[in-house]
């Protein structure tokens, strides 16, 4: 991990960018306490499709009913 001060950032970025994109993370510091990571860029996640695991879940009977100790406790009637 490398630890730059904000003017050494702005003079060495070029340098920066490339530790970046060989996988280093940088530390921005402003007076010697971090305030920013530079790290690489790896791409938006794939979008989530709704209903990708229909048919393939099965909830069962009963999965909403708590143990009577239990719901005591979050104070629902059983």
């Amino acid at each position: 991990m490398i630890l730059k001060d904000i003017s050494e950032a702005k003079a060495e970025l070029s340098s920066l960018i490339d530790a970046v994109s060989n996988g280093e993370e940088v530390l921005i510091g402003n007076a010697g306490v971090p305030v920013a990571k530079l790290v690489r860029y790896i791409g938006t996640p794939t979008r989530r499709l709704p209903g990708a695991l229909k048919g393939r879940l099965k909830i069962h009977d009963g999965f909403d009913d708590l143990p009577p100790d239990l719901a005591a406790a979050f104070g629902v009637e059983p």
